[in-house]
């Protein structure tokens, strides 16, 4: 499909010169609620990776980068929680935003034209590559960053270290037919797991690994497809026997789904993966279980949830940048099928 064109703009909106937003009431930011590297981290990805990028998209991945270097430690461990005045609120710890974080860094790293940017995220990947979580989505979303180091870096001990580690964490699938899923409920931007399954694979050399993450990604597409749209697991959650479809629908777990296809497009070279992405932009464009548009034409933003009726105009970092990165990604993977 011709995915729009992506936009920045409300994006460039939510940020100041110390940060991004969080919180948006419908385009204006609600500055009280601060900035986090959360969303800094999900927009480093975004920039780095725009082909061309504009004078505007390559100072805000300036900005992103210096927000979340900040933000680490010594140790590797991160902040999450920045306040206007540029404090920090909370404790340094590998919460998803560190796994985030490090996702973002090895992007900038490989995918960046500039050397200075792509010499200062990678050594700063690689301290994030130091520290490990407990958590799998944390260390999911670490795995694709030192995935992406590799692509900067290739054979980087730290990044294929960091891959060993976090397949133990995450595990790999159920044997039950009926129910692969490592978990017994779907929770929030699922897909990030057998996203992360395949690189570790690709990057292990691990054929089973890399077979498992596609096979689990296949049965998740399937899972939130109904009626030849997609039909996402809402806030709360799905499992087996839950009704469908579910409510409130999220942009990130769209993206997400958006990412692991391009993903295992780009490693698998197989097409059939571009018709999911397809329907990932749909998603956006109305084709939902309401057939309400999720994202603004006018000032490029997304909207902040998909409710039975209605819509959450609200457009939040989050929800602009799942729609930024969907778009985005649909027209990197045209681009590519076109060459």
């Amino acid at each position: 499909m011709r995915a729009p064109a992506v936009s920045f703009d409300h994006l460039a909106r939510l940020t100041t010169a110390d940060g991004l937003y969080e919180h948006a009431e419908f385009t204006t930011p609600r500055t009280a609620h601060g900035y986090c590297v959360d969303d800094v981290a999900r927009g480093l990805v975004v920039t780095s990776r725009q082909p061309s990028p504009s004078e505007q998209v390559a100072a805000l991945t300036r900005l992103y980068l210096a927000f979340t270097v900040d933000a680490q430690e010594i140790d590797g461990t991160s902040h999450n929680r920045r306040q206007q005045d540029g404090r920090w609120t909370d404790e340094a710890t590998t919460g998803d935003h560190w796994g985030r974080a490090l996702w973002g860094l090895g992007t900038a790293a490989s995918a960046r034209p500039d050397d200075d940017v792509r010499e200062i995220a990678l050594a700063s990947a690689r301290v994030g590559l130091q520290a490990r979580s407990d958590h799998p989505r944390a260390m999911a979303y670490a795995a694709i960053g030192a995935a992406e180091v590799l692509r900067a870096a290739p054979g980087d001990a730290a990044a294929r270290s960091m891959l060993r580690s976090a397949l133990s964490v995450i595990g790999c699938g159920s044997p039950d037919p009926d129910w692969p899923w490592p978990q017994p409920r779907l929770g929030y931007a699922n897909a990030l797991i057998p996203e992360a399954l395949i690189v570790i694979g690709e990057g292990l050399n691990d054929g089973a690994v890399l077979r498992e993450g596609l096979d689990l990604l296949s049965w998740l597409v399937r899972m939130e497809t109904r009626g030849g749209h997609l039909s996402v697991t809402p806030t709360g959650g799905w499992g087996p026997g839950d009704p469908r479809p579910g409510f409130d629908q999220q942009p990130i777990e769209v993206a997400a789904l958006a990412e692991a296809c391009f993903r295992a497009r780009e490693i698998s070279g197989d097409s059939m993966w571009t018709d999911a992405l397809d329907s990932c932009a749909e998603w956006f464009l109305g084709k939902n279980d309401t057939g309400l548009l999720m994202y603004d034409p006018d000032s490029g933003g997304g909207y902040d949830g998909l409710l039975r009726d209605v819509v959450n105009l609200n457009q939040g970092a989050e929800s602009t940048l799942a729609a930024i990165a969907t778009f985005q990604l649909a027209s990197l993977d045209a681009f590519a099928l076109a060459r």
